[in-house]
């Protein structure tokens, strides 16, 4: 008896470099399909979470007007929402927890911080995020996001 294994026995398994190279390919065409689809999503989302933040902030506007007659200066800005400004005009009922539940003024979703204007050109007062680019104008996600538009 011989202790050599049989020929058919010694053949390594294992994949091809042709059979790699097909997987690769088919990877690859997956990722091109699917990813312009999950970075569009990612960039409406983003515009959503802004015109949402928006809305939130115009809501905390409206009720401090309500409660000191006008709305803050464009000097007192969103601020205002988070601390008693002391910039006149003085409200004389800011309420004691102030106007934002997270005692802070949210940043849009590109790390900018929102733009207040008071009086608004579009309305009584304009809060607005100059989109992905943080600059006036633009086309698409670096759009103007305000809540003129809500």
């Amino acid at each position: 008896m011989s202790s050599a294994a049989p020929a058919h026995r010694l053949r390594q398994t294992g994949f091809t470099l042709l059979e790699v190279m097909v997987v690769l390919v088919i990877i690859g065409l997956l990722i091109a399909i699917v990813a312009p689809n999950v970075l569009d999503n990612q960039d409406r989302a983003m515009v959503q979470k802004a015109r949402a933040d928006i809305a939130s902030l115009e809501q905390a506007v409206t009720l401090y007007r309500l409660d000191n007659f006008n709305p803050p200066t464009t000097e007192q800005g969103l601020e205002a929402l988070v601390r008693r400004p002391t910039v006149a005009p003085l409200p004389q009922n800011y309420r004691a927890d102030g106007y934002l539940g997270r005692g802070r003024v949210p940043l849009d979703p590109w790390g900018n911080p929102y733009q207040y204007r008071s009086p608004g050109e579009h309305g009584r007062f304009d809060i607005f995020s100059f989109g992905a680019d943080g600059r006036p104008g633009g086309e698409g996600i670096n759009a103007e996001i305000g809540n003129w538009q809500l």
